[in-house]
């Protein structure tokens, strides 16, 4: 039988949410949701900790009807 160390399961599941987009509580979909936001969030960890986290708003945001049409 194969021993698996308590580190190597957490980064096994930390790989898994990370690859499957479940980085975000489910408070916080919601509340991006709600906003309608679009835009890039940015999460800097230090050793287990948030350092430091950020958004670019409207990133993405460009309405079609602003769209050049040739």
């Amino acid at each position: 039988m194969e021993h698996v160390s308590d580190g190597e399961r957490s980064f096994v599941e930390f790989r898994r949410k990370v690859q499957e987009a479940e980085v975000l509580s489910a408070a916080m979909e919601k509340l991006l949701l709600n906003l309608g936001f679009s835009g890039r969030l940015s999460v800097v960890v230090q050793n287990g900790r948030v350092l430091k986290s950020g958004y670019e708003e409207g990133y993405f945001r460009r309405k079609p009807e602003q769209r050049a049409v040739k």
